[in-house]
C-alpha cells in the first residue's frame, strides 16, 4: 500500500522543482549562534545599525552587544533556539559555541524559545549576577530591569552567589537581594498579555510557517544534496528566501513548539495543518509584520479563531516537545532518523544548502 506522505510528494513535486532556483540562488552563508534572524525599529550592534539587510548575516560574535531603542531583533543560537530582545534592551554574547553557549542580558527583556536542545548543548542565560541553565525545550522570559525570570514551559536551573534552584514550567525566580532563591507561581494568562510574548508568539508563527514551506521543498526534491536535490542534511537552520529568513527543521518527527505548532521534518511535513494552501505547492513571498494580515497568501496560524493568548490550538497543536509523528511508534523514518542531524550525522557540518553553501565552523544552517 503507498503511503499517504508518498502521495503527497508526487504531487508536490512539478511544482517544487519550477521553484527550486529560487532557493539555489540564495548567497552561500550560514547560521551560527549569534546570527540575526529578523530585525525592527531601532536596533544596533557594536555601534553598527541594522536594518532588513543585516538579517541572515549580522553576527553577534563573543564579546560584542546587541541593543535595541523603540525596536525588536531575533537571534539564532544552536538549531531549534531563538533568542528574542524586546525594547531598550541589551544582550551580550559570551560564548557562541554550539557546545557552551552563553548569552548575557544587560538591561531589559528578553525571551528564549527552544524547539530542540540536545545531550550536548549547554545553553545558559547570564541576568543580574545569576545563571539560568536551559534543560529543557520551552519558552523562557528574562527581565533585567525587574530582576527575575520566569518558565512558561520546560525546566531549567537557576545559580547565584553558590546557591541553586530547579526552575519548572509556571514559576518564576525573583533576584532581589539578600532574598531566599525560591521558585513561586506566577500567573501565565496575565504575562500572556505583554508585548514581547504577543511578539515573540507571532514571531514564532510565521517561522513555523516558514518550516513548512522549506520542509516540504525538501520532502518533493527526494532530501539530497546536489543537482538532483534541495540539499537536506539534517536537523538545523535552513534559509527560506520566500520568508526572508532561517527557519528550523528537525531531522525527524515533529517537535511542537510551547506556542502550539508543529517545526515538521521533511518526513512527516504532508501532516501539517496548512499542507497545500499557500505553502509548498506555489511559493509567494512573505513579509513579517505585527499585522497578520500583511504576511503574504495562504493560511496563518495566527489568523483564525483557534489563535488566542498568543497560543494556536486548531489542527497540528497536539502535545509538547518532540513527538515522532503521527502513526508513528518509535524510532525514525527513513534515512532521516531521530538522530538524523544536528550532532551526529549531519546540521553543523558538510557542504550543501540550497546552493551549495553548507555549514561554516559547525553553525548548522545550510542554504544561504
Amino acid at each position: 500500500m503507498r503511503l499517504p506522505w508518498m502521495k503527497a510528494i508526487a504531487s508536490f513535486l512539478f511544482s517544487a522543482t519550477l521553484s527550486a532556483p529560487a532557493w539555489a540562488n540564495a548567497n552561500a552563508n550560514s547560521a551560527v549562534p549569534g546570527t540575526l534572524n529578523y530585525v525592527e525599529g531601532k536596533v544596533s550592534m557594536g555601534g553598527e545599525t541594522l536594518d532588513s539587510k543585516s538579517i541572515g548575516s549580522a553576527e553577534l560574535k563573543a564579546g560584542q552587544s546587541l541593543t535595541t531603542g523603540s525596536g525588536k531583533a531575533e537571534v539564532l543560537l544552536t538549531p531549534g533556539v531563538f533568542l528574542r530582545l524586546g525594547d531598550n534592551s541589551t544582550v551580550t554574547m559570551i560564548s557562541p559555541g554550539l557546545t557552551d553557549t552563553v548569552v548575557g542580558i544587560e538591561r531589559g527583556r528578553a525571551m528564549l524559545e527552544v524547539e530542540e536542545i540536545r545531550p550536548e548543548n549547554d545553553i545558559r542565560v547570564t541576568e543580574d549576577g545569576a545563571t539560568t541553565r536551559i534543560l529543557k525545550t520551552g519558552l523562557y522570559d528574562f527581565d533585567s530591569d525587574a530582576g527575575w525570570v520566569r518558565v512558561y514551559d520546560g525546566k531549567a536551573t537557576v545559580e547565584e552567589g553558590g546557591r541553586q534552584v530547579n526552575v519548572k514550567g509556571g514559576r518564576e525566580v525573583d533576584f532581589a537581594p539578600n532574598g531566599a532563591l525560591k521558585a513561586n507561581k506566577f500567573d501565565k494568562k496575565a504575562d500572556e498579555e505583554g508585548d514581547l510574548y504577543r511578539w515573540s508568539s507571532l514571531r514564532s508563527g510565521y517561522v513555523a510557517e516558514a518550516n513548512v514551506d522549506a520542509a516540504r521543498l525538501y520532502a518533493a526534491s527526494g532530501f539530497g544534496p546536489g543537482p538532483g536535490g534541495a540539499g537536506w542534511w539534517g536537523a538545523g537552520w535552513y534559509w527560506d528566501p520566500w520568508f526572508d529568513g532561517f527557519t528550523f527543521i528537525p531531522g525527524d518527527g515533529i517537535f511542537y513548539s510551547s506556542f502550539g505548532w508543529g517545526f515538521y521534518s521533511p518526513w512527516w511535513v504532508y501532516d501539517a495543518p496548512f499542507f497545500g494552501y499557500g505553502y509548498g505547492y506555489q511559493h509567494f513571498h512573505h513579509h513579517f509584520s505585527p499585522d497578520v494580515r500583511s504576511w503574504g497568501p495562504g493560511s496563518h496560524y495566527v489568523a483564525g479563531r483557534n489563535y488566542s493568548g498568543g497560543v494556536y490550538r486548531g489542527p497540528g497543536s497536539v502535545g509538547r516537545g518532540f513527538q515522532s509523528g503521527p502513526g508513528m511508534t518509535g524510532g525514525s523514518r527513513g534515512s532521516g532518523g531521530s538522530r538524523g542531524g544536528g550532532f551526529e550525522s549531519g546540521g553543523f557540518h558538510g557542504g550543501g544548502g540550497f546552493g551549495g553553501g553548507g555549514s561554516h565552523g559547525g553553525g548548522g544552517a545550510h542554504g544561504r
